[in-house]
C-alpha cells in the first residue's frame, strides 16, 4: 500500500482507553481527497488520550474491534451517501436505527452539508447530528464522549444536546442553531496520499461561503457569510504544501471573491516562472472573475481547461436565479481564457430552474452557437444538471419540473448540441428526482430509505420502495406555500426564513412570471 505523508504530528503509539472512528461513506481514494473529512480527523487525532482511526467503505481490517469503539462519526456530503452508511453499519453489525441500539453499540453521529441542511430524513439513524461547521464542535463532542464513556447512552446524549450545533433527534423537538465558524485558521490537506483520487494533491480552503446567493444554491446559503482567509496565512500554508508536493488546489464556493485572489495567483505564477514545477487547479470560476493574470497562472500550472458556471442560457433566467452575468461578460471571459494559454472552457448549466421556458432553451443554444463560431479551434463544451430544491434557499418552496418534461428537454438539447458540434453532458433526470425527494424529505422517509437499501439502492429500488410507502411527488414536485411548516424549520440558519421568503418573491417577480 502506498505511503501517506502526515503534515502534522500524528501520535502513532497511543494507548488511550477511548477509541473514535471517523467514517467516510466511500473508498479510501475519495476520502483522502476530502478536505473536510481529513481536517476533522486531524483535530481528533491530535488529542492524546483518544485513539482516532479512519475507516472507509473498502476498509478490510481495523486497528480496533467495533466492540472497542465508543463513537463513530460519518461524513455525509451527498444525498445518496445514506446507502453506503447503511452498508458500513451492517458490515460492523450495528443496527441501522438508533432506537434499536443498546449500551454495547458505539454512539453513531453524522455531520456535513446534507444533514446540516435537512437532518429529518435521517433522524432515526443517528444518535446525534452536528449542524454546521464542524471543526471545533467535533473536538468538543469527542472530549465529552471520552470523559463520560462509562455513563449510559441516554445521559451522554443529554449532555451532547447542550452543545451548540448538536442535534439529538431522540430529544426532539429542540431548536438547533447552525454553527458558523470564524475562519481563524487555514484549512488544508493534512495528509497527502498516493492512494487519493487526486494523488498527492494539497488542497487549501481559500474562502468559505458565497456572497452571490443564487436562489437555488445550498453551498451559498448554508455557509453565509462569505469568509476569506488572511492573505499572509494562505501564503504560509501554500508554502507548506509546496514543500511536500508539486500539486496544489485552491478551494472555495466563491474563490475569486477573496480580496487577494489575484495576488495569490500571481505569487504562484512567479514561483513557476522562477523554475518551480507546480500543478495548480481551482474550483470553478465566476465569469466576472476571469482575469488575464488568473488564467496565465492556470495555464502555466498545467491546466488546459477551466469550468465557468453560467447556470442558465438567457439573461432573463440568470436574473431570476440571481446570477447576474451578461452575455458580453461571458464572451469576454472566453476571450481571456483563449488568449492566455487555455485550450478550452466547459460551461456548467442547470435545467428546469423556476420560470424556465422554451425561449430560455433557445437562448442557450443561440449562445452556444455564437461561442463556438467566434472561438474556432477553442474547445467549448457544456455540462448540465437539473434543478433540485434545497432547504434554506429561496427556492426551497419551488418544486421540480416533472421527469418526462425534463427528459424531453434533455433529448432536444442533446440533438441540437450535436448539430452545433458541441459536446454536452447531462446528469440523470431520474436520479435528480430522487435527490429532490431526499432534499425536502421528512422523518416519514426512514423506513422507505431502509427499503431502498435492502432492495439494492438502484433507481428501480427507489421506485419499488416508494410505491406503497411515500408520496414521492409531494417532496420532489409540489410547490409549497410560504406558511407551510417545513421539516427543517427547527434548524436556525441566518439570515432566516423571512429573508428567504422575501428573496423568493423578489427573484420570481423580476420578470412578472410566477410558478
Amino acid at each position: 500500500m502506498a505511503k501517506d505523508t502526515y503534515l502534522y504530528n500524528s501520535i502513532t503509539n497511543k494507548n488511550a482507553d477511548f477509541t473514535l472512528w471517523m467514517a467516510f461513506p466511500g473508498p479510501k481514494s475519495f476520502a483522502m481527497s476530502s478536505l473536510g473529512f481529513l481536517w476533522v480527523f486531524k483535530g481528533i487525532d491530535e488529542i492524546e488520550d483518544i485513539n482516532a482511526e479512519m475507516i472507509f467503505s473498502d476498509t478490510d481490517k481495523t486497528h480496533h474491534q467495533v466492540s472497542e469503539v465508543g463513537v463513530i462519526g460519518f461524513s455525509f456530503s451527498f444525498d445518496m451517501d445514506f446507502l453506503t452508511i447503511f452498508s458500513m453499519l451492517d458490515k460492523y453489525k450495528i443496527p441501522l436505527k438508533a432506537g434499536d441500539r443498546d449500551e454495547t453499540c458505539p454512539l453513531i453521529f453524522a455531520g456535513g452539508p446534507v444533514v446540516s441542511a435537512n437532518p429529518e430524513p435521517y433522524r432515526e439513524f443517528f444518535d446525534f447530528i452536528i449542524i454546521g461547521d464542524g471543526e471545533d464542535v467535533n473536538l468538543e463532542v469527542a472530549r465529552l464522549c471520552k470523559d463520560n464513556k462509562d455513563k449510559p447512552r441516554k445521559e451522554i446524549l443529554n449532555m451532547l444536546s447542550q452543545i451548540e450545533g448538536v442535534y439529538v433527534p431522540s430529544l426532539h423537538p429542540q431548536s438547533v442553531k447552525k454553527l458558523t465558524k470564524r475562519l481563524s485558521e487555514c484549512i488544508y490537506t493534512p495528509i497527502l496520499s498516493e492512494d487519493a483520487f487526486f494523488k498527492n494533491t494539497f488542497i487549501v480552503e481559500v474562502s468559505r461561503g458565497c456572497a452571490n446567493r443564487c436562489g437555488f444554491c445550498l453551498a451559498s446559503y448554508l455557509n453565509l457569510p462569505l469568509r476569506s482567509m488572511p492573505y499572509e496565512e494562505l501564503i504560509k500554508v501554500i508554502d507548506l504544501g509546496l514543500s511536500k508536493t508539486d500539486k496544489i488546489a485552491l478551494l472555495g464556493a466563491q474563490i475569486s471573491a477573496h480580496p487577494h485572489f489575484e495576488d495569490i495567483c500571481r505569487y504562484i505564477y512567479e514561483k513557476i516562472q522562477a523554475g518551480e514545477k507546480i500543478e495548480m487547479s481551482l474550483s470553478s470560476l465566476r465569469i466576472d472573475a476571469v482575469k488575464p493574470d488568473v488564467i496565465k497562472t492556470l495555464a502555466a500550472a498545467g491546466q488546459k481547461n477551466t469550468t465557468l458556471a453560467i447556470e442558465a442560457g438567457s439573461e432573463r433566467l440568470r436574473r431570476v436565479i440571481n446570477k447576474n452575468v451578461t452575455e458580453e461578460q461571458i464572451f469576454e471571459a472566453v476571450k481571456i481564457c483563449r488568449e492566455n494559454g487555455l485550450k478550452g472552457v466547459k460551461f456548467y448549466g442547470m435545467l428546469g430552474l423556476p420560470t424556465e421556458c422554451a425561449e430560455d432553451l433557445e437562448d442557450l443554444l443561440t449562445l452556444a452557437g455564437k461561442l463556438k463560431e467566434e472561438n474556432k479551434g477553442f474547445d467549448i463544451s457544456f455540462g448540465f444538471s437539473s434543478f433540485v430544491p434545497k432547504a434554506h434557499t429561496p427556492f426551497q418552496w419551488c418544486g421540480r419540473e416533472n421527469t418526462k418534461s425534463l427528459e424531453n428537454k434533455v433529448n432536444y438539447l442533446k440533438k441540437e448540441f450535436h448539430k452545433l458540434g458541441i459536446t454536452a453532458h447531462f446528469s440523470s433526470i431520474k436520479w435528480d428526482y430522487w435527490q429532490a425527494v431526499l432534499s425536502r424529505g421528512d422523518s416519514s422517509l426512514s423506513d422507505f430509505l431502509i427499503d431502498v437499501y435492502k432492495k439494492g439502492g438502484k433507481i428501480g429500488a427507489f421506485r419499488a420502495a416508494a410505491k406503497d410507502s411515500i408520496d414521492a411527488d409531494f417532496f420532489a414536485l409540489d410547490n409549497y406555500l410560504f406558511d407551510k411548516v417545513l421539516p427543517w424549520d427547527f434548524v436556525e440558519i441566518k439570515p432566516g426564513k423571512d429573508f428567504l421568503i422575501a428573496e423568493n418573491k423578489r427573484l420570481l417577480n423580476l420578470q412578472k412570471v410566477t410558478i
